[in-house]
């Protein structure tokens, strides 16, 4: 999902309290502020941004739904923490699944598509250039998506969404480079492919491309300073 405005309805509430919440958390996560497998209480997090625990709730299930926050029955809702194995297998599913939607993209795109792509290219260039690197890190995950959407076919757009979910934490968890964020050249390789209807060009230049994003990971536990909620979340919103 990796997009506050979508749930909006489904919580029944203004879309800019709902989104506070989100944002707020997924920022933070990615951002390394909140630590993987910190408790996130509803009743702290409703007094922090002046909401009700409905609204609360309502972002913390879209947070579950992007594999930021798992939700266990009777014990709450906690910053996921996905350890090695599910790292690389991600990214190996992401190798089997992602160069052949990069190839039929390149071979269903129009010359709005390609627009589309640079438009958003521009949008991680700035979050880069920003030092915003968990914003960089979901505008990643979109770029990837996009591709998807492009290749026009459902079920992969699908498994591509839910893996880059997935992979937004992982990378922001554990890499050791900040070239593994900052993929302006692959991406940008990968639009003029597309661009240019090369699927063969496509399917390589993705392949290398999830190839580099894993070598670029640190795959160990990493230490986050321990500080409140209320302390990471305020410093989000000045």
């Amino acid at each position: 999902m990796l997009d506050a405005g979508a749930a909006d309805e489904g919580a029944g509430k203004p879309a800019v309290r709902w989104s506070a919440v989100y944002l707020g958390l997924r920022n933070g996560i990615l951002g390394h502020s909140i630590a993987p497998g910190t408790k996130l209480p509803e009743d702290e997090l409703g007094a922090i941004y002046s909401v009700s625990r409905t609204v609360v709730r309502a972002a913390l299930q879209a947070l579950a739904h992007d594999r930021l926050v798992r939700l266990e029955p009777n014990r709450g809702a906690f910053v996921a923490k996905p350890g090695k194995t599910e790292a690389r297998e991600v990214f190996e599913a992401r190798a089997l699944v992602e160069p052949k939607v990069a190839a039929l993209a390149a071979g269903n795109a129009s010359h709005a598509d390609v627009e589309r792509l640079r438009r958003h290219l521009d949008k991680e260039h700035r979050a880069l250039h920003d030092g915003k690197d968990g914003e960089a890190v979901v505008l990643s995950a979109q770029f990837h998506v996009a591709i998807a959407e492009i290749a026009g076919q459902t079920i992969f757009t699908e498994m591509v969404r839910d893996l880059c979910s997935r992979s937004s934490l992982i990378i922001s968890l554990y890499w050791r480079r900040r070239d593994t964020i900052c993929e302006s050249h692959a991406h940008l390789a990968l639009v003029d492919a597309i661009a240019k209807r090369s699927p063969f060009d496509a399917a390589e230049l993705m392949t290398s491309h999830l190839v580099d994003l894993l070598s670029g990971l640190d795959l160990s536990e990493r230490d986050t300073a321990s500080r409140s909620l209320a302390e990471i979340l305020a410093g989000g919103r000045r």
